[in-house]
């Protein structure tokens, strides 16, 4: 008896909604969980070359911290490509800018850097309170 391997199509790819609430997690524990679940890592049915995760809705991302002195010392580079362009901004501040960032570049971190990383991207969605609008997709919560 000769077994056939079996490759998922883009046409059969089953996506399913979920919740994540980040209040009181590490940033990073809560960002590898994130990141499993846009790349599709717990289906069976996963293909490297094919885009098999879910969507992701992360709530209460104000509450989210870091573990030890991590707050203080963890810094966000960015440069314009001018000469003296380089803007550096610690976690504390991002946290009080936009909190919302800091959850996505976690998570975009944590996502392997090839042509699928931005169309996974578009599936996370992330809300600083716990008000969200994708209620009409009945997302499954997830415990951290």
């Amino acid at each position: 008896m000769k077994y056939k391997t079996v490759w998922t199509k883009k046409e059969n790819i089953n996506r399913n909604w979920y919740i994540v609430d980040v209040k009181g997690q590490i940033l990073g524990r809560s960002a590898t969980k994130i990141a499993s679940l846009l790349i599709g890592k717990e289906k069976p049915e996963i293909v490297p070359d094919v885009d098999c995760g879910d969507y992701v809705i992360v709530i209460n991302s104000d509450d989210v911290q870091l573990s030890r002195e991590k707050a203080n010392k963890k810094e966000y580079f960015r440069h314009s490509g001018y000469p003296g362009g380089a803007k550096v901004i610690t976690f504390a501040q991002q946290m009080e800018k936009d909190s919302t960032k800091v959850i996505v570049e976690a998570v975009k971190n944590m996502i392997p850097n090839n042509k699928l990383r931005a169309k996974r991207l578009t599936r996370l969605f992330v809300y600083k309170d716990a008000d969200y609008k994708q209620t009409a997709q009945k997302p499954i919560e997830i415990k951290l």
